[in-house]
């Protein structure tokens, strides 16, 4: 264990800003890019000619997909902090 590590096995130079941020570009590029692909592909399930689907199965399949893009965004956004917590009215 170096001086850098503690017992937990932090590492700082994990958690500077330049660290961190390489981190999140490095992912962030890898998740949405695997996400546009299969956008593609369910895209190529439109195709009438090989797939039977009805408008039903097309807004199920929106609805949830908005749904967690809702969700997700969320998280990017600063949370708002809770009011404290007190038992008097």
């Amino acid at each position: 264990m170096n001086e850098d590590e503690s017992k937990s096995g932090y590492k700082a130079e994990l958690y500077t800003a330049e660290a961190r941020r390489a981190r999140f570009i490095r992912i962030a590029e890898s998740r949405t890019n695997r996400i546009i692909n299969d956008i593609r592909l369910l895209g190529n399930t439109g195709n009438k000619t090989l797939y039977n689907y009805t408008e039903e199965d097309v807004d199920k399949i929106f609805d949830i997909i908005n749904l967690k893009l809702t969700e997700t965004r969320t998280k990017f956004k600063t949370a708002k902090k809770d009011d404290p917590f007190t038992l008097s009215h």
